[in-house]
């Protein structure tokens, strides 16, 4: 019997971004454009990639315009169309029908597994994917597909992972796991935020999961941690126990787009890919190189 696809994706976008002030003052984080298209449209092109069908966007009640987004703007469409600006057109409407639009909102910046579990009820009894919309992953076959790949090899919950610097592992979940495959293993354990010395390993978790709806009975049972928030990782950390979660190393270039060093990045990296500034951003870059 065959495995049907993942057809709804979470992603969590309720936070305040204050890194990023004072840009996200008035402007979403999430709608800061790399190059010319926001950073949270990689994410949803990507899902759609994946064989999505349904977005649940989780959002704090001031955060519509992400949202908006992905609506139709129907005085925008006119004056496109009025221009004959095809292409402009094109660009504004293509993700409109791909896919259905869902919000969720979560009234308490009470972490990532508390966000999770507010889309429950969107979510229902299918599996589904987790996409942080800070984590950009550039690759020809996305990391969302290579996931997929995997699952439906190996019918597990799957989170996606890296290996990251040692001095870096106190920013990320991080897992220890008994490699199956040299890009796949069976997660043993997993650590939120660890010190250095005490990290299972170097192997981060990078802002995708693939997780069953029983992820949601055990975030029921999680308790707030010592800055009141309800994490992934714990529920996780309980499937382990119950189900078994493999860890994906993916294939791809990956920017932190929540960080200002790794927003630069992703601008320069997508600007030196896009079709029509790509020469130039390329020049740039070098010119700039030069004159250090």
């Amino acid at each position: 019997m065959s495995i049907p696809g993942i057809k709804k994706a979470i992603i969590p976008a309720a936070g305040m971004g204050t890194r990023f002030l004072p840009a996200t003052k008035v402007i979403p984080k999430e709608l800061i454009p790399i190059v010319e298209k926001p950073a949270i449209q990689y994410i949803v092109e990507e899902a759609i990639s994946a064989g999505v069908e349904e977005i649940v966007f989780v959002i704090s009640r001031d955060k519509e315009k992400v949202v908006d987004h992905f609506r139709p703007q129907t005085e925008m469409e006119a004056f496109l169309k009025t221009k004959g600006d095809r292409a402009n057109l094109q660009a504004i409407t293509e993700l409109n029908n791909k896919v259905r639009y869902t919000v969720v909102y979560q009234d308490k910046p009470l972490g990532l597994g508390h966000a999770v579990w507010c889309a429950r009820e969107a979510v229902k009894d299918d599996w589904f994917f987790v996409f942080l919309p800070d984590d950009l992953i550039d690759h020809e076959v996305p990391c969302a597909v290579q996931m997929i790949r995997s699952w439906e090899a190996h019918a597990g919950a799957t989170v996606a992972v890296m290996e990251v610097p040692w001095e870096r592992v106190s920013q990320y979940g991080v897992v220890k796991a008994l490699p199956i495959t040299e890009s796949l293993g069976k997660m043993e354990t997993v650590v939120e935020k660890p010190k250095r010395e005490e990290a299972p390993s170097n192997l981060a978790i990078i802002g995708r999961y693939l997780l069953p709806s029983m992820i949601f009975s055990l975030l029921e049972k999680v308790k707030p941690g010592a800055i009141g928030e309800i994490q992934l990782t714990d529920a996780i950390l309980g499937l382990i126990k119950s189900e078994g979660v493999y860890a994906y190393q993916f294939e791809g270039e990956h920017f932190d787009v929540g960080n200002k060093l790794g927003f630069l990045g992703a601008n320069i990296h997508f600007g030196i890919q896009h079709p029509d500034l790509g020469p130039q951003v390329s020049e740039l870059v070098k010119l700039f190189a030069e004159s250090r």
